[in-house]
């Protein structure tokens, strides 16, 4: 037994020494072929952003690899973009009231009451080597002097180019010698969640300052800052001050304004929003053109959001796109087949994820394109084009400014037309005799009208012409009683004046 052992253990190591060489040359032909890709391997290949069949991200966005590209340095996209980004100065002098005012025995003593200068301090971009800078709206609003100060200690008095407190946007043009640095305008729909991006403005007045973060959602809306409702939202740090500062990607252009941030204490707290720079863009193009306002392209639709209840009656999955609530007879939309009832999804090939959207990116548009509309209809899909046009001037009605003892007293007013509605920010499907604009030093500013108020009746008589109003103001009584609407809500007021 322990013989037959021994011959076996023999015979097995006599043929394990003649295949050695077939073995060495077999292990040898392995390590010269591709080995197949360990962990070690697919983890090394996603940290460096490698293509190709284990690749999982581009090489343009990617993680840092490396205690080398961790230390890496935003200093060279800051000197590229920072002296383009400028301070801007506001200020006006605002109407102080005393209880003496009027008194001849008081003001004798007293004196009158001094008017009281204001500032505001905000941030803007040059976009343009002219010297055409975008803020906000709301750092020059009612300013009766504007200053811009550069990065190198230049100041610059401005002139107001254009501006939308829809928006929350203006346009400012100083002017030099010598052409000024500029930021690029950049695509901000090419932005994604998770995007790196830097802020750079002017917070709390201590000087330029420069933050970064990254892209924390797009398409926000209902922030309560302007009457638009697509902004991008940040980390980086925004502060009283950076309102109207820039917004750069990796890139070194211009993706957004910033406009506000969202706090309960008036500090940051890690929620900003910015403008998008592809309307930013729009609306540049609008100031340099010489437009006395920004035109958005008509088409002769007003839209609504889409409700839950909608959407199920309609037989959609979810709550998306924007509900055509009325259209006008004659207009592009009706001409192309468009109904009241059918829901835009798509825009060009992009999404509508509501009314927001839909507006965006229509303001987006140029007047005098087309636009191809996907929209569903009786339950079935269907793509239109619709021709993108001037909204009309109706009979183009003179301005009228009113005169009198009346409430109305210092209100400039006019007819109702699409293109005077799209200027003033209302439903172009609306009618009526509507505040233009409103003298700041008049009993109709004291009174709190309004641009874009509608009146629609006055001492019981219906307004249907300014001349109607400017007719009724002429009254000789100190009763008034008048029905405005407003923002789409009926107001009745009673007054002795």
């Amino acid at each position: 037994m322990r013989a037959n052992r021994l011959s076996l253990v023999l015979l097995f190591a006599i043929m394990a020494f003649a295949a050695a060489p077939t073995v060495r040359q077999a292990l040898a032909e392995d390590a010269a072929k591709p080995a197949d890709p360990g962990l070690s391997d697919v983890l090394t290949d996603l940290l460096h952003g490698v293509e190709g069949e284990n690749g999982t991200s581009g090489p343009d966005k990617r993680v840092p690899f490396g205690r080398e590209e961790v230390q890496l340095s935003f200093a060279p996209l800051v000197k590229q973009t920072a002296p383009a980004v400028v301070n801007v100065y506001a200020s006006q002098t605002a109407k102080v009231t005393s209880p003496f005012d009027g008194d001849p025995f008081f003001e004798e003593f007293f004196g009158r009451a001094q008017p009281r200068a204001q500032s505001s301090l905000g941030s803007g971009v040059l976009v343009d080597p002219s010297g055409v800078v975008v803020t906000n709206f709301h750092v020059i609003k009612d300013a009766d002097e504007v200053k811009v100060a550069t990065a190198d200690g230049r100041e610059f008095t401005s002139k107001v180019m254009l501006k939308d407190e829809t928006l929350d946007l203006a346009v400012l043009k100083i002017t030099s010698d010598k052409p000024f640095p500029v930021i690029a305008i950049g695509d901000s729909d090419a932005l994604e969640v998770g995007d790196l991006v830097l802020a750079i403005g002017n917070p709390f007045g201590v000087g330029q300052t420069t933050t970064s973060g990254i892209v924390s959602a797009l398409a926000r809306s209902h922030i309560g800052v302007s009457d638009s409702g697509y902004f991008i939202q940040t980390d980086a740090a925004i502060n009283p001050g950076n309102s109207g500062g820039a917004l750069i990607n990796m890139g070194g252009q211009l993706v957004g304004i910033n406009t506000a941030i969202y706090s309960r204490s008036g500090g940051w707290i890690g929620i900003g929003f910015a403008i998008p720079a592809n309307m930013v863009r729009a609306f540049a193009d609008a100031a340099k053109a010489g437009l006395d306002f920004f035109e958005r392209p008509y088409i002769g639709a007003e839209f609504e959001a889409v409700t839950p209840q909608i959407a199920e009656s309609l037989g959609m999955e979810k709550p998306t796109g924007a509900l055509v609530s009325s259209v006008e007879e004659a207009g592009p939309a009706a001409k192309a087949g468009l109904k009241p009832g059918d829901v835009v999804l798509q825009l060009n090939g992009t999404t509508v994820e509501g009314i927001e959207a839909l507006d965006y990116r229509m303001a987006t548009l140029s007047i005098g394109t087309k636009a191809t509309f996907a929209i569903l209809s009786k339950g079935q899909q269907a793509t239109m084009e619709i021709a993108l046009e001037r909204a009309p001037e109706g009979a183009k009605a003179s301005e009228v400014t009113l005169h009198g003892r009346s409430p109305f007293s210092g209100a400039k007013v006019a007819e109702l037309s699409p293109r005077l509605a799209q200027r003033l920010g209302l439903r172009t499907d609306l009618k009526g005799v509507t505040v233009v604009d409103i003298n700041r030093d008049s009993p109709a500013a004291d009174f709190g009208f309004q641009p874009g108020d509608i009146v629609r009746e006055v001492n019981g008589t219906t307004v249907d012409t300014a001349a109607t109003l400017a007719q009724l103001a002429q009254q000789d009584t100190r009763w008034w009683r008048f029905t405005v609407e407003r923002g789409g809500q009926i107001l009745r007021q009673v007054l002795r004046y």
